[in-house]
């Protein structure tokens, strides 16, 4: 499990659009996201990089910590 720290996440449009971005990179990840913490917590079995990259893409900055 990888914890994703999206500062710039402020709303439920936000919370949608990385939801959407997670669930691109990988169809199948367990995504739980809390929006006061502005926290994504995701399991999957790609390299947490590649969420990453997709939350980025979507145009919000993230950091990435295990669980």
């Amino acid at each position: 499990m990888y914890e994703f720290d999206i500062p710039n996440m402020t709303c439920g449009h936000c919370k949608g659009t990385v939801e959407k971005a997670i669930k691109s990179a990988d169809p199948s990840a367990d995504v739980t996201i809390d929006l006061a913490s502005r926290k994504a917590k995701v399991e999957t079995a790609l390299d947490p990089s590649v969420i990453g990259q997709a939350i980025e893409q979507a145009g919000y900055p993230v950091t990435i910590s295990r669980l």
